[in-house]
Order: C-alpha cells, then sequence, then structure tokens
C-alpha cells in the first residue's frame, strides 16, 4: 500500500462532531477502531469529556446515560462501554479523561510548587496536560494507533482546549496524526433535499482552531449522493474519496462493515503512513451482525427500571450495557429480543398492574440508587417469584430480591434496605463498614465499592453452571450488601448464595434451586459491563435460555 506520510512514530486518529451531538461520534470511534484491529494493527480507543466532573460517577444517568465502570473501578462515559464491546477487551483509566481530572492535576501541581513558581495557564500548562495524558495512554496500551473522540461538537466552548492540543501535536508531528469528522446532512422534510451548508460551516468552525479534517463521515437519513460528495468535497477541502457516507442503519454492528465497504481503513492507514498486517478479517463480526437482522423468533424481556423519564421523551441510555448484554446472549441462541420499557413508579402507584408482567418471557430489575419506584419493583420481583417467570436481578436488583424474599418467604415483613430506612426492624441489606465513615463526610465520588473483585462460586449452582468454572471476576458499583447477620435466616428459608467474596463476608450472588423457580438470579456486581458482542455473558445467557424455555411453554 502506497504511504502519503511518514512513519517517525504512534499514530493519532482525533474523531470530532459537527453540526450537533448525539450523531455516532461514540459508534464511530469503536468502528475505527474494529476495523483498524482487523487488519493487524493494535487499537487503543480514548474518550475524551470536556465536563468539569471529574468522572462520570456523581451524574444522574437520565441527563447523562449511563455510567461504564472499568476493571480499574474508574466510573466513565457509556462510550467505553461501546469501544470494548466493539474491540473485544478490556480497557484502562489512561483511556478516559475529563475536563475535571486535567485541571485537578494542574492545580495539585500547582500546589507542590512542579511549576517552579511559574504563572500556570489554560495556555500553555492545561494544554500540555492534556497532550501528556494522550502520549501516557499510547505509552501504556503499547498499541500501533490511538483513536481518539472528542466530547462535543466543534464549536463548544469547553472542548477549545482540547482541539488545540490536537493542532499541537500535529503541528510537531504532521505524519502521525488525521482528523476524522462526524457530521450531521439534515434532510428537511418541507425540502426534500439534503442539504450540506450546516457541515461546511462546522468544517469553517474547525478551521478556526488551525484544525483541517481529513476525512468526513457524513451522518443522515440517507445516503450521501455523488453530488453532495463533491460540494462537500470543494466547499471542505476534503479528497472525494474520504467522505464516507453514513446513513442511517438498524443496528449500530453494521457500522463497521459499511466503513469497510467505502475503503475506510485503508484511507486511514495510508493518511497514516501504516502497512496493514494482513487483509481485514471481519468474518466473525460479520456472521454476528448478520445474527441481529435474523432469528427463528423472539424472546420477550421486561425491564423494570425508573430512569426513563426525561420530558415526553423516554431514555434508553441509562441502561444501554443491559440491553446490549441481551440482545448479545438472544442473538447466540438465534432470536431476536423483544425489549419493553416498564416503569416501576407505575407498579407502585397501582398494585394491580404488576399483573402485566404475566406477558413477559423474562423480567430484570437493573441497577439503581435511590427510593422512587422501590415497592413498585418489589411488587414486579414478588410477582416473577410467585408465577415462575425468569428474573435477572443486578445489583439493586439482586438487593431488592433479597428484600422481597426476607418479607415474604422468610417472615421478616418489615425487611428493607437501609438505603431506604435507616431504621428499618430487618436491615437485611446494610451499608458496607468502609462506606459510613465516607458518607459522613460526604465523600460521595469514586468512593463505591468501585471495579473487578473476585468471587467463588458454590459447586452444583445454577451460577457455576451457567459460568462453567467456580471462580470468577465481575465488576462492582454499590454502596450497600446482604447484611451477614441475616444470612443464616434467609438461607434457612431457602435462598441460596451461591457466589460469595474469596473471605466469604461478602454475598455476590443469589438464586433459588431450579426445584424451586426455572431461573431466578441476582448478582451484587453488573455482569452486563463484561458482555461482548462475539463472547455473551454467562449469566444473561443463561438467563435468555430460561426466558425462551417460558416462551414455549
Amino acid at each position: 500500500m502506497a504511504a502519503r506520510r511518514g512513519t517517525s512514530g504512534h499514530k493519532y486518529v482525533f474523531v470530532v462532531g459537527g453540526v450537533m451531538s448525539g450523531v455516532g461520534k461514540g459508534t464511530a470511534v469503536a468502528s475505527i477502531g474494529k476495523i483498524l484491529s482487523a487488519r493487524g494493527l493494535s487499537v487503543n480507543l480514548l474518550k475524551i469529556d470536556p465536563y468539569l466532573n471529574v468522572d462520570a460517577g456523581t451524574m444522574n444517568p437520565t441527563e447523562h446515560g449511563e455510567c461504564f465502570v472499568l476493571d480499574s473501578g474508574l466510573e466513565t462515559d457509556q462510550d467505553m462501554g461501546n469501544y470494548e464491546r466493539f474491540l473485544g477487551r478490556d480497557l484502562g483509566p489512561e483511556d478516559y479523561m475529563t475536563s475535571g481530572m486535567i485541571y485537578k492535576t494542574v492545580i495539585e501541581k500547582e500546589r507542590n510548587l512542579e511549576y517552579g513558581g511559574r504563572c500556570v495557564e489554560a495556555v500553555p500548562h492545561v494544554r500540555d496536560e492534556i497532550i501528556a495524558r494522550l502520549r501516557r495512554s499510547a505509552q501504556i496500551g503499547k498499541t500501533d494507533v490511538t483513536v481518539v473522540e472528542i466530547g462535543g461538537t466543534v464549536g463548544d466552548f469547553q472542548n477549545a482546549l482540547y482541539f488545540d492540543a490536537a493542532r499541537v501535536m500535529h503541528l510537531e508531528h504532521p505524519d502521525d496524526v488525521v482528523f476524522v469528522m462526524v457530521s450531521y446532512l439534515p434532510v428537511p422534510g418541507t425540502l426534500g433535499e439534503m442539504k450540506t451548508k450546516p457541515t461546511q460551516n462546522a468544517v469553517r468552525d474547525l478551521n478556526a482552531y488551525g484544525v483541517q479534517p481529513d476525512v468526513i463521515i457524513a451522518r443522515s437519513t440517507h445516503a450521501l449522493d455523488k453530488k453532495r460528495k463533491e460540494k462537500l468535497a470543494v466547499s471542505c477541502s476534503v479528497q472525494p474519496d474520504h467522505i464516507i457516507s453514513a446513513p442511517d442503519i438498524d443496528s449500530i454492528y453494521d457500522v463497521p462493515l459499511n466503513f469497510e465497504r467505502d475503503k475506510l481503513s485503508e484511507i486511514l492507514l495510508q493518511d497514516l503512513g501504516l502497512m496493514a498486517k494482513h487483509e481485514p478479517d471481519l468474518s466473525d463480526w460479520k456472521a454476528f451482525a448478520q445474527k441481529a437482522h435474523s432469528g427463528g423468533g423472539t424472546v420477550k424481556i421486561g425491564i423494570v427500571g425508573k430512569y426513563f423519564d426525561t420530558g415526553d421523551f423516554v431514555l434508553t441510555d441509562a441502561y444501554l450495557s443491559v440491553i446490549e448484554a441481551i440482545k448479545f446472549s438472544a442473538y447466540a441462541q438465534g432470536v431476536k429480543p423483544e425489549i419493553r420499557w416498564l416503569n416501576a413508579k407505575d407498579y407502585q402507584a397501582n398494585a394491580d398492574s404488576v399483573a402485566e408482567l404475566s406477558e413477559y418471557d423474562g423480567i430484570i430489575v437493573p441497577g439503581g440508587f435511590g427510593e422512587t419506584g422501590i415497592e413498585g419493583k418489589i411488587r414486579a420481583i414478588r410477582f416473577a417469584r410467585e408465577n415462575k417467570i425468569p428474573y435477572f436481578g443486578l445489583c439493586y436488583g439482586m438487593q431488592l430480591m433479597t428484600v422481597e424474599y426476607a418479607r415474604n418467604v422468610a417472615g421478616l415483613k418489615d425487611a428493607h434496605t437501609t438505603e431506604i430506612d435507616a431504621k428499618t426492624k430487618h436491615p437485611v441489606i446494610a451499608i458496607l463498614p468502609e462506606q459510613i465513615e465516607k458518607l459522613k463526610n460526604k465523600d460521595y465520588g469514586g468512593s463505591m465499592r468501585l471495579g473487578a473483585y473476585p468471587c467463588d462460586l458454590a459447586e452444583g449452582s445454577i451460577a457455576a453452571e451457567s459460568y462453567g468454572t467456580n471462580s470468577i471476576s465481575e465488576r462492582h458499583r454499590h454502596r450497600y450488601e446482604v447484611n451477614p447477620e441475616y444470612i443464616p435466616q434467609l438461607e434457612k428459608a431457602g435462598l441460596v448464595f451461591s457466589g460469595r467474596s474469596p473471605s466469604g463476608v461478602l454475598m455476590e450472588i443469589a438464586e433459588l434451586p431450579r426445584t424451586v423457580h426455572p431461573f431466578m438470579l441476582g448478582t451484587q456486581f453488573h455482569p452486563e459491563l463484561r458482555a461482548r458482542p462475539l463472547s455473551p455473558h454467562p449469566l444473561f445467557n443463561a438467563f435468555i435460555k430460561a426466558a425462551m424455555e417460558n416462551h414455549r411453554e
């Protein structure tokens, strides 16, 4: 392959947004990572969030979407989940940064006199910290290419320093940096014509930072025609073959395949002066993507949650990893999932409405915090248990499963979690001891039990059978646990704690035997964070199989 540029050092692809947010920068970054890795290159993906939060852990999911937790325990943006799912491997804390992290580090250095008494300013000191973190990510990952998503849209005040950092890196090593703009081309209904002017303006805004895009990924409801490609090429000074059409599609997992049809990986390799190690190998990915469009039947899954309300719209991003984990396991079983959003607040307001759950093949109560809709969730769990509907509880979903069982089977009528009722007579779910002082001091950010922890599984349990091993590691995000004082009573009543921390102190999985219920299982951890398209999570596989059996019956 002929190379346009040299091969002086580590390569960077900066992906920026034009016109408006939410048009798929994260998916584009994940897909670029996929197609480059399919050619034998090692790739790491890095997300930059320009907000001043130090991490994503303190943000309301109805405003920002899901908080995705890495093995390290870092709470990150949901795009990191897409990155891991597309690459099929774990990413590290060095692959994520926020303005809060950057400024916090710079201020700490200033307080420690690490700038030698100089006047500390946004330029160059904050900008240089950004560049240092980008380079450190490449060094730690030991990869060939780093693909960087700069959050927000061109023209946003808060991401200007990141554009400047990218400009400086390109200025110092022009052979090693490529810019990709993901922009939107609207088709106004009253005109019926695709308009390029917003993207032209976005490119001019980017030029104002001293940055010229090498590639434009043109998002729209329709495929880009030859006339619009030519117009964008002339107006934006981008080669016509470097303008990639990205129309709306049914599945985001088709995006890497669509990019390859436009030879995007070849374009990027040529611009970066890299040689592919082999021809693109996306055969496994193609087979998976095909399953998203086929299937011999459906399985109907109800998700009972509370993070749905955002004005007149329904937000599903708060449970993004759960949704994708369901899909992966359903596709692996040859069926398509039919997912419905069930608001726990409705069941709390009207106890009889919970009867609608009988229409579903399986029920999930995902993670969450706080008291909103809590009794509605408990009613849903009781209905699933008593009516033998496969149930899967995730984090809070396991805790409430334990509360429901304590109240209605173990005879502990007033059982509750101290998160909701600090004075409950039977605190079957209580705060972790090390968390008490943190909450007293209002130490909320990054202070939960976070990241990957080992877990031992009981021989012969559903959990051990599903995993095919007795020792696992899963990612956590919680402050509360099953109270050890109540474990003997709960076990005597029939609840099985099939997963425990190596110390035996923390209960990580609760389940009912198959002789009692076809599938009633909850995890204190978040298995959805480890689900991958080409390697669905074992517990989601077991849940979907149980739901399919329920559907047949």
